[in-house]
């Protein structure tokens, strides 16, 4: 497959010393959406980890974004992961700043530097999740969903290749977590790839997709189903 944006070959994945994952085959293409399922506990974490290279690759080939997990340099790390987006369950928004504040701090932390540039690229993130009349609003005054819809956009302002979303609506009632899934559904349909980390099965019926599951040390792709 000439156009994944991640390929890894019978890689190893570790918690500190503790071997988690064995023999790890995955690929995952330009604009696919998969689930990452198994039990807590099961390393689900630690590939997303290992993905966006919070833990180090050191046995096999790993190919995210072009980037070789097996020799990348510490310097190389930020550009990988501008790559990436990046959503997790608690949202991390920084409380003390308004929507576009937590925007804008992303963008100029990542070397944007002209301001024109910088709000319009706020503004395109919004437009996508819905939430341009939230602009100016404190994390505070927004729903858990309006949250996580910030934190998503937040993860697409430097046009990544792949979303890691790790149990994004963990914290989410029913029908505010199925309006993450049409978003985040449309994101991949757009081009982006999507890996989403859930416990969630009813989400998995609902929109089926692609499936692996980390179960007894291992990678298992179980197609559209869930066994």
């Amino acid at each position: 497959m000439t156009d994944a944006v991640i390929n890894l070959s019978n890689v190893s994945i570790f918690q500190k010393k503790n071997l988690v994952l064995a023999g790890v085959d995955l690929e995952i293409a330009a604009g696919e959406f998969v689930y990452l399922i198994g039990k807590t506990g099961s390393g689900k974490s630690s590939l997303l980890k290992t993905l966006y290279a919070e833990l180090p690759t050191i046995d096999g080939q790993a190919q995210v974004c072009g980037f070789d997990l097996r020799t990348i340099k510490p310097a190389q790390i930020p550009f990988l992961r501008r790559k990436l987006g990046i959503v997790f369950q608690d949202f991390q928004l920084l409380e003390d700043r308004s929507v576009s504040e937590n925007l804008a701090f992303v963008l100029k932390a990542t070397g944007w530097r002209e301001k024109d540039k910088i709000n319009a690229r706020i503004r395109e993130v919004l437009e996508e999740v819905g939430l341009v009349a939230k602009t100016f609003k404190m994390p505070n005054q927004l729903s858990g969903g309006e949250q996580q819809r910030i934190a998503i956009a937040r993860s697409l302002l430097n046009y990544p290749e792949i979303i890691l979303a790790d149990e994004p609506t963990g914290n989410l009632d029913p029908d505010t977590s199925n309006g993450i899934m049409r978003l985040l559904r449309r994101i991949s349909e757009s081009g982006q790839a999507v890996l989403m980390a859930t416990h969630n099965y009813n989400l998995i019926h609902k929109f089926p997709s692609r499936i692996i599951k980390c179960e007894e040390g291992a990678i298992i792709n179980s197609g559209n189903e869930l066994n």
